[in-house]
C-alpha cells in the first residue's frame, strides 16, 4: 500500500512537470500580453462580457496578445475580441467538475491539471491583468498576483480592477478594515487601478509595456558594456 502511494507520488511529479514544460514551450515567443480575468457565468448579452471582449479587441490592435483561463464567460469574450482583431491569444484550462468548458475562440489551448501550474503561467507571461467582475477564482488569481508583488517576487505590473459598481466596495473594505488594523499600508494599493474606462486599461498597458522596453534595452545595453570590458 505505501509502495503504491510512492509510485502514485512520482508519477504526479512527472505530470506537473510535463504542464511547466508544454508551457514554457509553447508561450516562450508569445511577446508582450495581458491576461483578462473574470467570471465563466456571465452570458454573450451582458455588459461585463460584452466590455471584455471590447478590451480584448482593443489591446489586440495595440499588438498585445491575450492570455485567459481559457473558459466561458469573460474568458471567451477575452479570447474572442483578440481573435476577431487577427490577435495572438492563449486558453490556460484547468480540469474542473463544472463551467470549464473551453471556448472556441482560443489560438493556443493549454490544458492543466493543476492550478499552481496554471498560476506559474499567468503570472510569468503576463505583463498586467485586467479583472473584470468575476468570483471566487478571479479574487484567487487578483490576490495572488498582488501578494507577489507586494512581497516583490514579481516585477511590479498593472494590476486593473475594471468596473467601480463591483469592485469599489471591496478597495473601501481593505482601506476602513485592513489598513485601519495595520494589516496594510497605503502605499500597497497604489499597486491597483480601479476604473470604467476601456481606454485607461489601454493606456496603462501602453505605458508599462514602454517602462519595460527600456528596462530591457538598459539590461542588453549594461551587458554589452560589460563584454567589452
Amino acid at each position: 500500500m505505501i509502495d503504491d502511494l510512492k509510485g502514485d507520488e512520482s508519477w504526479r511529479m512527472f505530470r506537473i512537470i510535463s504542464e511547466f514544460t508544454e508551457g514554457f514551450d509553447k508561450l516562450s515567443n508569445l511577446g508582450f500580453a495581458v491576461s483578462i480575468f473574470g467570471s465563466a457565468r456571465f452570458e454573450p448579452d451582458t455588459p461585463s462580457y460584452k466590455t471584455a471582449e471590447l478590451i480584448a479587441k482593443r489591446l489586440t490592435e495595440n499588438d498585445f496578445a491575450i492570455i485567459t483561463g481559457g473558459g466561458p464567460g469573460i474568458m471567451e469574450a477575452a479570447n474572442k475580441g483578440s481573435t476577431l482583431a487577427n490577435g495572438e491569444n492563449v486558453g490556460l484550462n484547468i480540469d474542473l467538475p463544472f463551467e470549464q468548458i473551453p471556448n472556441p475562440y482560443q489560438k493556443v489551448s493549454l490544458q492543466y491539471r493543476y492550478f499552481f501550474a496554471r498560476k506559474v503561467m499567468f503570472v510569468k507571461y503576463s505583463m498586467g491583468y485586467v479583472c473584470m467582475p468575476g468570483g471566487f477564482g478571479t479574487m484567487d488569481e487578483f490576490f495572488e498576483a498582488l501578494t507577489l508583488i507586494q512581497t516583490h517576487k514579481v516585477y511590479d505590473m498593472p494590476l486593473v480592477l475594471f468596473g467601480s459598481d463591483y469592485y469599489q466596495g471591496l478597495l473601501d473594505w481593505i482601506r476602513s478594515t485592513m489598513m485601519d488594523a495595520g494589516a496594510v499600508f497605503e502605499n500597497e494599493l497604489d499597486i491597483i487601478t480601479l476604473t470604467d474606462d476601456v481606454d485607461e486599461v489601454i493606456d496603462i498597458m501602453n505605458a508599462h509595456r514602454d517602462y519595460k522596453k527600456k528596462l530591457i534595452a538598459r539590461a542588453r545595453q549594461e551587458e554589452a558594456e560589460k563584454n567589452r570590458n
